[in-house]
């Protein structure tokens, strides 16, 4: 069973996250691998049965490129396929709630069932989706992991024969 994270990174602390949140799933057994909006393996991604998208925070709400790409979802075959979603922004309340809820609605309009561990999991709580603040970007890695290991152990859940 493999799973998709894709996103898109100016200054690559979305980039780490993303490679924080495959870790995570890794971890769990899953075949995982991230990949820039800009470079994707589309097989890989169609044959995924969980896709993660990430991006950094402008303006409160998604980059202008990343919602683009969000807009032309439907090429990635995600109908059916458990979503979840990630932000990195340069400062607390900077927009990541929102941006997370923006790319969720996307995932549900395409199709997609998403995922929220939320308070089900324990502490730490992850809400809608894990956010990083850019200044201390190393101190969110282990939240990113949980969510990867949380996520694909619910990937698997939904998949059982």
């Amino acid at each position: 069973m493999q799973c998709s994270v894709l996103y898109y990174s100016v200054s690559d602390h979305t980039k780490k996250m993303a490679k924080a949140i495959v870790n995570g799933m890794i971890k769990e057994g899953m075949d995982a691998q991230a990949f820039s909006i800009d470079d994707f393996n589309l097989d890989y991604i169609k044959n995924s049965s969980g896709l993660i998208l990430g991006t950094p925070v402008y303006g409160g709400g998604p980059a202008a490129k990343f919602y683009a790409f969000l807009e032309k979802l439907d090429r990635l075959s995600p109908a059916g396929k458990l979503g979840g979603a990630f932000a990195t922004e340069d400062y607390i309340h900077g927009g990541a709630t929102n941006t997370i809820i923006d790319i969720m609605r996307h995932e549900l309009v395409s199709g997609m069932m998403v995922y929220s561990s939320g308070h089900a999991c324990g502490k730490p709580f992850i809400h809608y989706g894990p956010c990083a603040i850019a200044s201390n970007i190393d101190d969110f890695t282990s939240l990113f992991e949980i969510y990867g290991s949380r996520f694909a152990k619910q990937v698997k859940i939904i998949n059982q024969k």
